[in-house]
């Protein structure tokens, strides 16, 4: 498992606390920087008010004339089933990596250098990371510095281990899906320490 080097890691705005999405405009943030780079098609996974949101994407979708297809839980599946239940939306012929962007986060979006990133060093996922500097209350990834491979993760560490987080931006291969049970999983506590000990 590689991941994205400092020079590319997003500034992270803090959340508000409040988690409608659209109200707090960081869908549309999203969905503007995806556009920009190439991004013609867009898989949204929802669980929450689904007909309020239906309301809202076909009128976004025509807006900004992308294609906005949803996935939608019938239970919480955490941040990584809900891959697992929309696959079949992920995977097309084409093979290309996709992002994954959690709901929560509204950063800079650096998606280009990202991608780059992720074909020079052939692994099968990119996390992108934010220094923070208490990093003591939150999830911390120890990386080789060299090379930027993820050596693993340790949650809110003692000891200072690092001041590197997951900045909730991923950029996987269709591949990563195959590992990724459709059931509630965490795709940071789960998913990405697998990857770490098998390497």
């Amino acid at each position: 498992m590689k991941q994205t080097k400092d020079e590319i890691a997003p500034k992270l705005h803090p959340p508000s606390g409040r988690d409608p999405l659209l109200s707090e405009g960081k869908f549309p943030i999203k969905i503007e920087a995806l556009k920009a780079i190439g991004v013609s098609e867009v898989v949204l996974a929802i669980n929450y008010q689904p007909e309020v949101m239906m309301t809202f994407l076909k009128e976004f979708e025509a807006k900004v004339g992308i294609k906005i297809t949803c996935s939608q839980e019938t239970e919480p599946l955490g941040t990584a089933g809900p891959l697992a239940l929309a696959r079949d939306k992920l995977i097309d012929d084409s093979g290309e990596p996709f992002f994954v962007l959690n709901s929560d986060v509204i950063s800079e979006y650096p998606f280009k250098q990202m991608i780059e990133f992720h074909k020079s060093h052939g692994g099968e996922a990119s996390i992108m990371v934010t220094k923070v500097d208490e990093p003591s209350k939150y999830g911390v990834v120890v990386m080789e510095e060299s090379t930027g491979k993820v050596q693993k993760f340790v949650e809110k560490p003692k000891l200072f281990v690092g001041n590197k987080i997951n900045a909730g931006i991923y950029l996987l291969n269709p591949s990563v899906l195959d590992r990724i049970e459709l059931r509630p999983t965490s795709i940071e506590k789960e998913v990405f320490p697998k990857y770490c000990s098998r390497e």
